[in-house]
């Protein structure tokens, strides 16, 4: 079923869901989905509840850790989350999400070296994990570090060429090593690809050229 199709046809995947739940109230596949769907109501507090219900049934479900924490972080409770996802690297038996989900707490915390260390903790756990080399290439010029920086978006790039983030975070690397016209070139991809660029960047990069 397409995010669409889910979305127009929410309420009758709730109802069927909630009747699974009280079909076999110990599944834990049943709470999860249940989960799911409400989140994708933006039903918060249901959700919640059906997820800690996942841990209660198996508490080294990894998954249910890793969707608690996202949940906690869209609800802004970041320490939560960080215990959740911390949770998640226990059980879970590739951890690259988990790190890479730690690392954006960080960032949303202003502590980019923290950052740096989860982003670079996810690659190593998982090398073709574009999403963590895009943020980490963020967190990397938010330190100052702006040619490890380009090394990152580049490995994004390698990793998911279509990747809209991955090319924007290209060219605001290339911006701060002072290839203007790469970095053009890159924020040009990243707009045909659907990327919303900071209009900020878009003229301090028209400045330069």
């Amino acid at each position: 079923m397409s995010d669409q199709e889910l979305t127009e046809d929410l309420p009758a995947v709730i109802a069927e869901m909630e009747a699974k739940v009280a079909e076999f109230p110990k599944s834990l596949m049943a709470h999860h989905h249940l989960a799911l769907v409400y989140r994708k109501a933006g039903r918060q507090n249901d959700a919640l509840k059906e997820l800690h219900t996942c841990i209660e049934i198996d508490e080294a479900s990894a998954e249910s850790y890793i969707n608690l924490g996202a949940l906690y972080f869209e609800m802004g409770e970041l320490e939560k989350s960080l215990e959740a996802n911390k949770k998640a690297l226990i059980h879970s038996a590739n951890p690259a999400q988990a790190h890479c989900n730690i690392g954006l707490i960080h960032q949303q915390q202003g502590d980019n070296d923290k950052a740096i260390d989860a982003y670079t903790k996810a690659t190593l756990n998982d090398p073709r994990l574009a999403f963590a080399w895009i943020n980490l290439a963020a967190a990397k010029i938010g330190a100052g570090k702006y040619a490890e920086a380009l090394d990152a978006a580049r490995k994004g790039i390698e990793n998911d060429p279509d990747y809209p983030m991955a090319h924007n975070n290209l060219a605001v690397a290339l911006y701060y090593n002072d290839k203007f016209q790469e970095s053009d070139k890159a924020m040009k991809k990243a707009e045909s690809l659907g990327y919303p660029v900071e209009p900020m960047f878009k003229q301090v990069l028209a400045e330069k050229l």
